[in-house]
């Protein structure tokens, strides 16, 4: 089948088949799979142009309401920190789609950044993983909830989405403080504004909303519980890549000469898998281990990040 905003042809599956398998597993970290399929649409199909990114995140927009959807019925939604997110990756996402298109449209060049980015998130995670904390806070939360989650299996309850969720104590523009089992999370409202803007430019230009980005730093700068962070990370992915296909789509006709627009055929083929692959990942997401699924997360980002850097030296 050709695709000719893209310019390029593939089978009609492939491209469900593909996001299916890579948001089933990102999303139980909070992650849409965009930062994952990006580099296949660029390596294996050979779409190069700026009008991928915008692509990607027409992808978001259809795949992620099923996950969000499993978060908010399970209890595991912090609203306040999806509201933050959201005001702090919405300006950032817009001035990263202009830096995009006026300073990165050539395909070595986008690899690079692309992979820059990978690679800081994924030794972020690295050494969170690695390292002996001080803090237990969060690892003391997820180990609570997995124990809760494996008496509920025993048990044969098929009612797990009561398990407790996620109650906010307190909530300005200063401060967010919620509890999750036992433990209280008392994080920095304004931090995080100004995480997500930044976040955000990178996401605008990569094309994946920021989502993918600000949920390993909740869980590495902020020691943040996984279970907790993931509703708030793919909500925020969500409205800012409405934003960020809206902006494309916006500007396309002042680049006469260049694919910026999305293709939507492709983008929709992607999302109608990944919206069937987060609603799995997020349902299953309470039976995997948090430090399982934070492994997950690096080997996916790693791999991208190491080759594209290998082909720009090669």
């Amino acid at each position: 089948m050709l695709f000719p905003i893209s310019g390029i042809e593939v089978n009609p599956w492939i491209p469900p088949l593909v996001s299916f398998a890579i948001s089933f597993f990102t999303s139980m970290g909070g992650v849409s799979g965009a930062f994952l399929l990006l580099p296949f649409q660029v390596s294996v199909l050979g779409f190069n142009s700026p009008a991928v990114s915008a692509t990607n995140q027409v992808f978001n927009i259809v795949a992620i309401p099923s996950g969000v959807y499993r978060y908010i019925r399970e209890g595991r939604m912090v609203w306040p920190l999806t509201w933050i997110v959201i005001i702090g990756t919405l300006p950032g996402v817009l001035i990263g789609a202009i830096l995009r298109v006026q300073y990165l449209p050539n395909p070595r060049n986008f690899k690079v950044f692309a992979a820059l980015v990978l690679l800081y998130i994924g030794t972020r995670l690295v050494r969170d993983l690695l390292k002996k904390k001080s803090g237990k806070n969060a690892v003391s939360a997820e180990e609570q909830f997995q124990k809760l989650v494996r008496e509920y299996r025993k048990s044969g309850s098929s009612d797990q989405e009561k398990l407790p969720g996620v109650a906010v104590k307190k909530f300005s523009m200063r401060r967010i403080v919620y509890e999750f089992y036992g433990q209280t999370f008392d994080i920095s409202a304004a931090g995080i504004m100004t995480l997500s803007f930044i976040v955000g430019i990178i996401g605008g230009v990569y094309g994946i909303g920021g989502g993918s980005i600000i949920a390993p730093f909740f869980v590495s700068f902020f020691n943040l519980p996984v279970y907790t962070v993931a509703g708030a990370a793919l909500m925020g992915t969500f409205v800012t890549s409405v934003a960020g296909v809206v902006f494309y789509q916006a500007i396309a006709p002042f680049y006469p000469n260049m694919a910026v627009a999305p293709d939507w055929l492709l983008g929709f083929l992607f999302g109608i898998g990944g919206f069937a692959g987060m609603y799995c990942g997020a349902r299953l997401q309470k039976f995997v281990p948090a430090k399982a699924i934070k492994w997950i997360l690096v080997f996916c980002i790693l791999f991208p990040a190491i080759k594209y850097i290998w082909e720009f030296v090669a």
